[in-house]
């Protein structure tokens, strides 16, 4: 059971119960969960929560290590035969980073390993010209991705130039789109509320996180700023309060803003996915399990 949605709408409340209500162990599809030391920014799981049901996925990551769709979709299917052999054949999935939820159900293309050397070249550029520099260079070596990427989004960027020279052919070119067949099956639930509903949530959740020290945990972090698992909203917009160029306030609002607009993304990105069953809030772990 893969249980998703925009940021803020319920998913991991949801799946804890449903999760105990079946005996099974959630495997986490977030891309910023992953790693240690942003428990707040992230909306991680609390202590009780984690303690609750076993989770897997939490925490598990320094914010120097690299992690892809690919190696979730890895790592993920490797987890979970011996979680089914303890949860009586279920298991939860649950997380917004709908790429790797893709990478789960429907698969992934084989690309190659990146290696460090082209990592380190595209880190220099990055720190030399930035995202102008990276999308300059993308233009150039796969101009066909260039006009379909989010130009917002420099992990695809990156990923996409890292693919590109390391394989020696544009990106595009091996991106195939050919569906995995998964020994098991998968049903995908999405949680659906009023978009003024959502957006609500959303700045209360940043209120919350501010409350809770999120400053004081970017502030933490803020000599490793340069890294792509800090590329994150929430994070970007305080470092920029820490270098002087907003106040604290504005910095706090384009955090709601930019939360806002991520959450239009994954709402969009669902939209598209002919597979998901839209369950309207409140949703109930009853409501989720009546669907198996």
């Amino acid at each position: 059971m893969v249980i998703t949605g925009p940021t803020a709408s319920g998913k991991t409340s949801l799946s804890i119960d449903v999760a105990r209500r079946l005996g099974c162990e959630i495997i986490s599809a977030d891309s910023r969960q992953l790693f240690r030391d942003l428990p707040i920014g992230t909306a991680a799981p609390t202590t009780e929560e984690l303690a609750a049901v076993p989770h897997h996925l939490v925490g598990t990551l320094s914010l120097s290590d690299y992690y892809s769709a690919a190696r979730f979709e890895e790592d993920a299917l490797s987890l979970l035969p011996d979680i089914f052999n303890r949860s009586g054949g279920y298991a939860v999935v649950c997380g917004g980073s709908m790429m790797y939820v893709d990478a789960l159900v429907n698969g992934i293309d084989i690309m190659p390993t990146v290696s460090a050397d082209v990592r380190a070249k595209l880190t220099r550029l990055a720190e030399e010209q930035g995202s102008e520099g990276l999308l300059a260079l993308l233009e150039i070596i796969d101009p066909e991705y260039y006009m379909a990427v989010d130009k917002q989004n420099t992990k695809r960027i990156v990923h996409a130039l890292e693919i590109s020279m390391q394989a020696g052919v544009p990106y595009s070119t091996l991106r195939t789109g050919t569906k995995a067949i998964r020994p098991f099956d998968i049903k995908k639930i999405a949680i659906e509320l009023p978009r003024e509903t959502l957006f609500d949530r959303i700045n209360r959740r940043v209120d919350a996180m501010i409350a809770n020290g999120i400053v004081e945990e970017a502030k933490s972090v803020y000599h490793l700023r340069h890294l792509n698992s800090l590329n994150t909203v929430g994070y970007k917009e305080l470092f920029e309060y820490f270098d002087g160029t907003m106040d604290l306030d504005t910095a706090i609002a384009r955090i709601k803003k930019n939360t806002r607009v991520y959450a239009k993304k994954q709402m969009t990105w669902l939209k598209r996915d002919e597979s998901v069953i839209r369950l309207k809030a409140p949703v109930s772990a009853e409501d989720v399990i009546s669907l198996l």
